[in-house]
């Protein structure tokens, strides 16, 4: 049976006399801040000279430093920044300013993973991973509820590592949810794996094809957009809140023969084998090396595909429709 922490489980002392430095202030990066200072954590961000968010975290209440003086104040660093970013700020501004018996956290082990960051051995390192994206992260602590985390150590140096890393998850609300143990190895494949097969890249290939389908077959756009992307939202509600039986209780019998018999034809074997050639990818490291040149080049690529899919129908078309439901801002 896989290990569970709640609030209940976990001491926030370990924590409470550190201060903790989150270098990024976007998605992540604000919610991590906002929480952890809501939680009573002492706080600062780091960030770039000339950033933007620079006005935001100071209107929020939060001191902002260079990454590099807010790594030297902290006692806990917490990287919130694009994986390709930061093996370079690693370099220049953190491991300059770590000092022994620190904690190096991550929000994602890919750096780790992958060895392009290798920390010192006198220091911690350790990750909390909430399992949402920031804004939602952030929206659901406001409501008094938690998003779960995962918790990993990589490096336990002063033998309290396990301890800070949980008291971190309980700071950022990790542990009104429940805080997962794992190892970067599994956080980082596993996390890659379902971007790509499933909830990014498998569902908005999905959704394309699907529209593709019904528009080339002479249905109006319009229909298409709301069967296959508009309705999708209140079927992955029902399953986020009772799993695919719980969706199954909600929808038509009708809707649930179609399911159980036309599904299993469309998501076949050919599609699972696809899926193993991905995770293999991501367990050999061919994508992060693939990913990692990429930006060495200037996201040639990315933006290319970017371009394109930006001027899909689905897209184009979606816009409009959304443009004529202004009340979508609140249900999200």
């Amino acid at each position: 049976m896989a290990t569970l922490y709640y609030d209940k489980d976990i001491d926030a002392a370990p924590l409470k006399e550190s201060t903790v430095a989150i270098l990024g202030y976007g998605s992540q990066g604000h919610a991590h801040a906002l929480n952890l200072k809501d939680s009573g954590f002492d706080v600062v961000v780091g960030l770039y000279e000339g950033s933007k968010s620079k006005e935001t975290a100071e209107a929020a209440g939060i001191e902002v430093l260079s990454n590099a003086d807010a790594v030297a104040k902290a006692d806990v660093t917490m990287l919130c920044l694009p994986d390709t970013v930061q093996p370079k700020v690693y370099k220049e501004d953190i491991e300059p300013n770590l000092n022994e018996g620190d904690m190096l956290m991550f929000a994602h082990g890919f750096n780790i993973h992958y060895e392009t960051i290798t920390p010192p051995g006198n220091i911690d390192v350790t990750m909390i991973a909430p399992k949402a994206p920031g804004h939602r992260f952030r929206k659901i602590y406001e409501m008094g509820l938690g998003v779960p985390c995962l918790i990993a150590v990589h490096q336990d140096y002063t033998g309290r590592a396990h301890a800070r890393a949980l008291a971190y998850g309980h700071g950022v609300g990790g542990g009104r949810a429940g805080i997962l143990e794992t190892t970067f190895k599994e956080e980082t494949e596993t996390d890659l794996f379902g971007e790509q097969a499933v909830l990014c890249g498998g569902v908005t290939s999905l959704i394309k094809a699907g529209f593709e389908v019904l528009t080339e077959a002479g249905y109006q756009p319009e229909s298409a957009y709301f069967e296959v992307l508009h309705e999708l939202k209140l079927i992955v509600d029902l399953i986020y809140q009772g799993g695919l039986e719980g969706m199954r209780y909600s929808i038509s019998t009708t809707a649930e023969y179609g399911d159980y018999t036309r599904g299993p034809q469309i998501i076949d074997e050919h599609v699972k084998e696809n899926m193993r050639k991905a995770l293999k990818q991501i367990q050999s490291g061919e994508f992060a090396r693939e990913w990692i040149a990429e930006n060495d080049e200037g996201l040639p690529r990315y933006r290319q595909l970017q371009k394109d899919d930006l001027a899909h129908p689905v897209e184009k078309i979606g816009r409009e429709l959304r443009g004529m439901m202004p009340w979508l801002e609140e249900t999200i």
